[in-house]
């Protein structure tokens, strides 16, 4: 999959004002991160295994 054919999206406890948050995109394959301030930065893409492992951490669980 092309990258500029990625659909991205922002948690949904960001907020609407611009503040600072990252955007996901998901593949089969990866996930991937960017900073939705500037998407012209290079993205950077983490194995699924490695995100849910993130996401675990970061709720506390």
């Amino acid at each position: 999959m092309n990258k500029s054919e990625l659909n991205w999206f922002k948690s949904s406890y960001s907020g609407s004002q611009g503040d600072d948050c990252v955007e996901v995109a998901t593949t089969d394959g990866a996930v991937h991160v960017r900073d939705s301030k500037d998407v012209t930065r290079t993205d950077f893409a983490v194995g699924r295994e490695g995100w849910t492992q993130f996401v675990r951490y970061a709720a506390g669980s």
